[in-house]
């Protein structure tokens, strides 16, 4: 039998209520790992897509929304890691991606 949205988060409420941070953070880390993966299999689908459709800027424009996204989740762990401004750690991740591409 498959439980109720209501019971799935009354026991995922519980369960919360009785962690330590240590095991709340391993549980969001994770999740993070799972969710990478997730997003890399929609990336995969999405690359297919697109492939299909060449001159289309839809995909061009799905990923630039999913890169911002991305580049905004590195950027809050770079100004907690280094204590920079937004600025600053826009920057250094423009400069990083841009050499990966090879000068």
């Amino acid at each position: 039998m498959t439980e109720s949205r209501k019971d799935i988060e009354a026991a995922r409420v519980k369960r919360q209520l009785k962690q330590t941070a240590a095991e709340r953070y391993a549980d969001h880390q994770a999740d993070i790992g799972a969710l990478l993966d997730l997003v890399g299999e929609e990336l995969r689908v999405h690359a297919e897509a697109a492939a299909k459709k060449p001159k289309d800027w839809g995909y061009a424009g799905d990923l630039g929304r999913v890169r911002d996204s991305l580049k905004d989740i590195l950027q809050s762990f770079l100004i907690g890691r280094y204590g920079w401004s937004e600025t600053e750690a826009s920057r250094f991740i423009e400069d990083h991606l841009e050499e990966m591409r090879g000068e």
